[in-house]
Parts: C-alpha cells; structure tokens; sequence
C-alpha cells in the first residue's frame, strides 16, 4: 500500500448560498485543482459526499452530475453518505483507492445546502440519521440526543448543571471568536466578542442547550485533490501527507452504555492513531466535530486528548484555545464556521492542510507551524464516526 499525499484544496464560503450544490462542489473543486495545478483529464475518480441533496434540489446521484459539470470526462464518481460524516467517508475510501494502486489522482470532498431547507425541515431530515423505528417515534432530534449526553455528563462526573452550562459555554465562545477571523466562515466578524452570559442565556433549544449551544445550518463545499506521496513532490515542495484513518460504526440510543464515551469514537480514534503510528499527545492540532457545545467535550476525551470529565475544565482554562495544550477548531469548529453537512468533514481537513502549511486566516495560525494534525468527524447520533490523521512527513 502506498503513502497519500494531500497536494490541493479548495474552499467555498459557508453560510447562505445562491448558488446551487452543483455549482458550489465545481467551485470548490477548482480551487483545489488549481491549487495542485492539475487538470480535469487528471482526475481519475470522484468522490463526494452529500447527505441530503435529494431533500434539497430533488436531485440524488449528484457525484455523477459533478464529474460531468467539471468536465472530468466518465470516470467513476460516486456519492458517500455518512450523514454529517459523509465528506470525511468520501476523502477515507479515496485515500484508500490512491493507496492500494487503483488510481494516482483523486478528487474528493464534499457539498450541501443545508440552510436552504429552513429550520423545520433541516431539522427533520437531519434526524432521520437517527434510529428510525425507536428514536423516531419519540420525536428525537439531534439537540434532544446531547442535551440528554450534557444531562448524563452533568451526573456522570457531579458537575452541577449550572456549572457545565458555563464550562460548555466556553467552547462556544472559543469557537465563535474562531469563526470571527475565519473569511470563509459563516460567522466571519461576528460574535467575536462572545461572552459566557450571551451563550448561557440565549434562548433555550433543548434544556440544558440554548441556541448558542448549537451550531447553524449552512451552505457549502470543501474540496480535495490527493495523490500517491512519491509523485507529490511534481505538484508541490511542501505536500501534506496522510498518515491514517480510521471509522466506526455505532447502534441505537438504547443499545448505547454511555452517551458520554460512545464506542464508535473511541473505536475510530483508535484505530487512526495505530494506522499513523501516533499517539494523542503527538498531535498539535484538532479540527473536531462540535455541533454542539458539549459534543466538542465528549469527542476530546473519547479521543485521549483528556481524562473522563476533565474536558470541561481544560477548556474553561484555555488549554484547547490558540496558545494551550492542543488548538482545537481554530477555524471556527461547526459552531463558529458553519455545518453544511456533507462538506464538514472536508472543510476540516482542508483547515489543518492550512496550518501545516503556514496559511491559516490571520489570528487562527499557530505557531510554530504544527507538524501533525487530526480530525474528528462525527454522522447522526455516534452512528458512524470517522478520523484523519494528517502530517508534515510521511510516515
């Protein structure tokens, strides 16, 4: 199996889109062959993610609709869903294809127009990643699902739930402030100056969630081209290289032991550590899946990042901020850049591609330039988890 190598990105703006999913992933895709100074006859296969697209235009099989539109010719272009993980499923089986030898230059990435559905009905298409026959009927929806993990986090490690509320409320501030410096972010400018009170009593979604908790739905594609690693040094110096991945699946709400440390994501995180040799304490930078407050908690200790229960604290005491023990979703997270679902997973990696590269939006760099980089990409309800490990050097 040959090493992977990341040679070029691309990025649209999140937020509300007048363009349509078709148009957004050509954007995106451009960018990112541009970026690697490749061509459409280069690409070999696509791989897309999108979640809900036949809900949204009335239009399924968009992979197929993309490679035609990008003039790729009629090589094989296939859609991943994995709800919010699709994208981060898409670029896993594409770095597999480019590993085992099938092919040498990829296009993967993913694109949704989540916000042009309206609240009411992007709230209840996103839930159908929920188990239908048990948490359906119940009426679930994904803000349901974590205030009942903030509940049982609350109880779990004899937090006072007015206490977790503010410790919780510290991601969302860290978060948007992010988001802020972000150009491409949905929340560029705004809310940079977040404060606990602002979030602890904005108007309440699902006790002990209030909207601040949440992050918005959104428009948008990430795109990225991939390559085997002994040819990436023709498309550019610096390549960003692959070192691992891993995904799991999960099972119903009332199959789950622990809503705070869900077996997926640990079994995921686990097994992309082993594939790139690493450990949590190896890692300088993490892009994780915080679509809400105290999801971003639960994923930094089912990671290793930090003890059972210490999450909360650890982020009140800015060691997750720019400057502390590991800089988590400097470019704003879910919350402050936006969750366009099926493009989230890729808009992660293309951020760390980013920083290792020196060129994070301005107030979002870390410095020293991080040397590894990971991401954490969670779809409906711990139903399907999937992580990317990501290096300056190959393995």
């Amino acid at each position: 199996m040959r090493d992977v190598a990341i040679i070029g990105v691309g990025h649209t703006k999140f937020g509300r889109a007048s363009k349509t999913s078709l148009e957004l992933f050509s954007e995106a895709s451009l960018q990112a062959m541009d970026d690697a100074g490749v061509i459409g006859q280069d690409i070999e296969a696509l791989f897309q993610g999108a979640a809900l697209p036949g809900f949204e235009e009335g239009q399924v099989m968009p992979a197929a609709f993309s490679a035609a539109e990008l003039n790729l010719g009629h090589i094989p272009a296939t859609r991943y869903e994995g709800a919010c993980a699709s994208a981060s499923i898409a670029i896993r089986d594409a770095v597999m294809w480019v590993s085992s030898g099938e092919y040498d230059i990829v296009l993967a990435g993913g694109v949704e127009k989540a916000l042009t559905m309206g609240t009411a009905f992007a709230t209840r298409t996103f839930a159908m990643s929920c188990h239908a026959p048990t948490e359906g009927p119940a009426g679930l929806t994904f803000p349901g699902v974590f205030a009942m993990a903030a509940r049982r986090y609350s109880k779990e490690y004899d937090i006072p739930l007015d206490t977790l509320r503010e410790k919780m409320a510290q991601v969302s501030v860290k978060n948007h402030k992010h988001g802020a410096l972000n150009p491409r972010a949905q929340f560029y400018k705004k809310m940079g100056d977040l404060k606990v009170e602002d979030v602890v009593n904005a108007r309440m979604i699902a006790d002990p969630l209030t909207l601040m908790d949440c992050c918005p739905f959104s428009d948008g594609a990430a795109a990225l081209v991939l390559c085997p690693a002994e040819d990436a040094g023709k498309y550019m110096d610096d390549p960003v290289y692959v070192l691992g991945t891993g995904q799991s699946s999960g099972s119903s709400l009332s199959k789950m032991g622990d809503l705070t440390k869900p077996v997926s994501r640990i079994q995921s995180a686990k097994v992309a550590f082993k594939h790139a040799g690493l450990e949590p304490r190896d890692i300088d930078i993490l892009e994780l899946h915080d679509c809400f407050t105290i999801a971003e908690l639960i994923a930094l200790e089912c990671m290793g990042f930090f003890g059972w229960g210490e999450a909360a604290d650890a982020t009140a005491q800015g060691e997750t901020d720019i400057g502390g023990k590991l800089p988590t979703n400097m470019s704003g997270g879910l919350i402050g850049k936006g969750h366009p679902i099926g493009a989230t997973g890729a808009s992660q990696v293309y951020w760390i591609v980013k920083q290792m590269r020196g060129e994070a939006a301005k107030g979002n760099q870390i410095d020293p330039v991080p040397e590894y980089g990971m991401t954490d990409t969670l779809g409906g309800d711990f139903g399907t988890l999937c992580h990317i490990i990501l290096g300056r050097t190959k393995k």
